[in-house]
C-alpha cells in the first residue's frame, strides 16, 4: 500500500467515525463529549481491535489491515456498500464477495441488532454463515466469529461435524436436517444456477454426507421464516425458543432473534443469559 493510501485511509476512517452518533451503534451518549461522533476507543471496541492499533490506522502510520479487520471496521462505522468497497480499495485489499466473514452487513440490520441488547440476535447469510452476533447470541449459540471458508456455513458444519448437532436434542435432528436442506435449495434458486458458492457447497455436501444427498434429491423447498426450536445449553439445559427472521431486500442476509417459546418455561433461562452473558456458565454453576 502506498504512503498516499495510508494517509487517505486514515482520513477516511476519521471522517466516518465523526459522523456516527453513539446511540446509532448501541452506546450511551454520556456527558462531556468533546468530539463529534464516536471516540477512537469506541470504534476499536466495536471492531475488536486495540485502541493503539486503530489510532495508528487513523494517523496513517499503521500496517496494512487484514480483510477481516476491514470488514469489522465497516460494520463498526456503519459503512454503506460503496463506502465498504472504497475502504478495501484504500487498503489495497480485494473487495470481498457478499458472503462469508468479510461480507458487508446491511447497515439497517446492524442498527436493529444494536437495539436488541436484551435479546439473543445475530445476522447470517442465506447460506447460514454468521456475520455478526450480539453478546447474548454468543452466550446462547456459541461464538461463530472465527470460522472461515465453507465451514462458516452452519449447514456445512451440521452435516459434516458431529459437534454442531449437540446444540439440538437428537430427536430434533431429522427435522432440522430437512429444514436446512429445503432452505438451502430456496437460496440456491434465488442465486441462480451459476452461483459458484452454492455449487461448491452442494457438491461437497452431496459427496460427503449421504443424509444430505438423500434430502437434496427430494427437491423440497421452504424458506425458514419462523421456527420453534429446542436448544441445549451446556449449563442451563434445554431452552425452547421461537426464532424469527427478518430478511434484507435481496434476501442474501437475515436478522435472527430468539424469544421464549409460548407456553414454555424458557423465559427464566433467557433472563439468566442476560445476567451472566457469555461467561463460562459451567464454571459459574459450579
Amino acid at each position: 500500500m502506498t504512503p498516499a493510501n495510508h494517509s487517505e485511509l486514515g482520513t477516511f476512517l476519521r471522517s466516518r467515525r465523526e459522523r456516527i452518533r453513539p446511540d446509532q451503534v448501541g452506546l450511551p451518549l454520556g456527558p462531556r463529549r468533546r468530539v463529534p461522533g464516536l471516540r477512537r476507543e469506541e470504534v476499536a471496541q466495536l471492531a475488536g481491535a486495540s485502541v493503539d492499533y486503530y489510532t495508528e490506522l487513523e494517523r496513517g502510520a499503521g500496517s496494512q489491515p487484514s480483510e477481516q479487520m476491514l470488514a469489522a471496521l465497516a460494520r463498526a462505522l456503519r459503512l454503506s456498500r460503496d463506502e465498504r468497497d472504497y475502504l478495501f480499495h484504500l487498503a489495497d485489499r480485494p473487495v470481498p464477495v457478499d458472503a462469508g466473514a468479510s461480507a458487508h452487513v446491511h447497515p439497517g440490520m446492524l442498527d436493529l441488532l444494536s437495539r436488541l441488547p436484551d435479546t439473543p440476535a445475530q445476522v447470517i447469510t442465506d447460506l447460514h454463515e454468521t456475520l455478526v452476533q450480539n453478546r447474548l447470541a454468543v452466550a446462547l449459540l456459541g461464538d461463530h466469529s472465527g470460522l472461515r471458508g465453507r465451514r462458516a456455513s452452519f449447514i456445512h458444519r451440521w452435516f459434516l461435524e458431529e459437534e454442531a448437532r449437540r446444540l439440538y436434542p437428537e430427536a430434533d435432528h431429522a427435522r432440522q436436517s430437512r429444514s436446512f436442506v429445503a432452505d438451502l435449495r430456496a437460496a440456491a434458486a434465488a442465486r441462480g444456477p451459476r452461483d459458484p458458492e452454492v455449487a461448491a457447497l452442494v457438491a461437497e455436501l452431496t459427496q460427503a454426507s449421504p443424509e444430505f444427498a438423500a434430502l437434496w434429491a427430494e427437491h423440497d423447498v421452504a424458506v425458514r421464516r419462523e421456527d420453534r426450536k429446542r436448544l441445549i445449553h451446556p449449563a442451563l439445559g434445554l431452552i425452547e425458543v421461537t426464532c424469527l427472521h427478518l430478511f434484507s431486500e435481496d434476501r442474501r442476509q437475515r436478522l435472527l432473534w430468539f424469544t421464549p417459546a409460548l407456553g414454555s418455561d424458557s423465559a427464566d433461562a433467557l433472563e439468566m443469559l442476560s445476567v451472566i452473558g457469555a461467561q463460562d456458565l459451567a464454571d459459574e454453576t459450579a
